[in-house]
């Protein structure tokens, strides 16, 4: 029986070592930034939107809306703008989908109707603008200017100068959503169908002017599985920021109506100012929320 009692200590003395040295083992393949492997926010895929059938919307209201990163709650979508330093793991939201069209992984349109589509190398031409040329002072390979020995003026060249797009003149997203009552359960639902956002863009004086960029459809599972795996900072637990699909369904931002579907097709700012059009932006706020409610009698 002692015999037996040894030969089972043993064994365990040898497991335990082993699955100790299996662990130590373990840490020299984690991420020298951190003492653990993050694999949680990797790889994940979209849950898909329930399908909705159209004799089950009863009623539905496109609203456009405007979320400003100058904003402090909206910050987590502007910060951090250079992707090159210590950022976490997390993306600035413009980047993110900057790169995935240059790249060809999700689409992007001309309106936000999404009729026209734009090819990736057609798309980064209306982010950036078109090329210019312009008159400078010829030098060699140096860098030391030329001189014209007949006149002895400076010897001066045309060149041709690509405009590029600057990520951090990016402060205004733009939301274009429906807004729908399912008869299925009676509750009023969103989906958010179209995304663009407001950068400086350089004219053809070499100026820089506001400008609008493409339109993502938000609704695309390319998008939403981009989205799902690119997280932004949350300010109450740095070990599970919230993912940017997450923050767009729970609609954790903050923003304001600037146009509503309407027989014109104006925007709020077509026809109000100032206060006016805020509380008309109000209004609108409070009318969709109340037609849920005035459904129901007690």
């Amino acid at each position: 029986m002692k015999k037996v009692l040894i030969s089972l200590l043993a064994t365990m003395a040898c497991f335990s070592a082993a699955n100790a040295q299996s662990i130590i083992d373990a840490d020299d393949q984690r991420n020298p930034n951190d003492f653990y492997v993050k694999v949680s926010s990797t790889g994940k895929k979209a849950m898909p939107y329930p399908a909705v059938r159209e004799s089950d919307v009863v009623w539905e209201m496109v609203v456009w809306r405007d979320i400003d990163l100058n904003e402090k709650f909206n910050q987590f979508f502007y910060y951090p703008v250079d992707d090159e330093k210590d950022t976490q793991g997390r993306v600035n939201l413009v980047n993110l989908l900057v790169k995935a069209v240059e790249n060809g992984e999700i689409p992007a349109f001309e309106t936000d109707d999404m009729v026209k589509e734009f090819d990736p190398a057609e798309a980064m031409r209306q982010l950036a603008g078109e090329a210019y040329t312009k008159e400078v002072e010829a030098t060699d390979e140096q860098g030391n200017q030329i001189w014209d020995d007949e006149t002895g003026e400076a010897l001066m060249v045309t060149k041709t100068f690509t405009r590029s797009f600057k990520k951090e003149s990016a402060k205004k997203l733009h939301i274009k959503e429906k807004w729908y009552i399912d008869k299925q359960d009676s509750r009023q639902k969103v989906r958010i169908l179209a995304l663009s956002f407001d950068y400086l863009k350089e004219n053809v004086n070499n100026e820089e002017v506001p400008a609008i960029s493409f339109y993502i459809p938000m609704d695309d599972m390319r998008v939403r599985n981009l989205l799902v795996n690119a997280n932004a900072y949350d300010e109450n637990n740095d070990v599970r920021g919230r993912s940017y699909d997450d923050i767009f369904i729970q609609r954790y931002f903050d923003s304001y109506i600037v146009r509503e579907s309407n027989t014109q097709n104006r925007k709020l700012e077509d026809y109000l100012t100032g206060e006016d059009a805020i509380l008309q932006s109000q209004i609108i706020e409070d009318k969709i929320f109340d037609i849920e409610s005035d459904m129901w009698e007690y």
